[in-house]
């Protein structure tokens, strides 16, 4: 295990695990009068969580956290304001599908992440048994967003 490289890997993770907080708050939050409001809302805590856990296991690891890389990840998830989807002063239903996409492959990088970490756990002492519950609570937060994005995608494109 390269200790460089890993630090560097895990506040790269730790980065896109701080624009997807703040991308699944705000879409739990659009859509909490929608019948996907629950799910969404309970995904968002979920990522909150596994965010937490990062963090958790960085410091199991003795990596610290990079404020600056923290801060790229909420620049980057803001930059998404930026994006033209048609209309100039308000929101498109394209903006919630890009988003959604946006969110769930956040999701697949993070289950990437915590099989990465899983591969890595006989050397390192972390806990196999929570990585794979990790790892598979990513799975069903992909099904979840990608349930809500393709019901989504059909409402704006169909």
């Amino acid at each position: 295990m390269s200790p460089g490289a890993l630090k560097i890997y895990l506040n790269d993770h730790l980065a896109g695990a701080t624009a997807g907080q703040r991308l699944s708050r705000h879409l739990a939050e659009h859509h909490r009068a929608s019948p996907h409001g629950g799910e969404l809302r309970k995904v968002a805590d979920e990522i909150a969580e596994d965010r937490r856990a990062l963090l958790e296991v960085m410091d199991s690891l003795g990596i610290p956290a990079h404020r600056y890389k923290v801060a790229a990840g909420l620049l980057a998830e803001k930059a998404r304001l930026l994006k033209f989807n048609g209309h100039l002063n308000r929101r498109s239903g394209l903006s919630e599908v890009l988003e959604l996409e946006a969110l769930r492959l956040g999701i697949e990088g993070k289950s990437l992440l915590w099989q990465t970490l899983l591969s890595l756990a006989p050397d390192s002492g972390l806990d196999e048994e929570r990585l794979r519950d990790l790892r598979d609570r990513a799975r069903r937060q992909i099904g979840t967003v990608d349930a809500v994005r393709r019901q989504e995608a059909v409402g704006v494109l169909g």
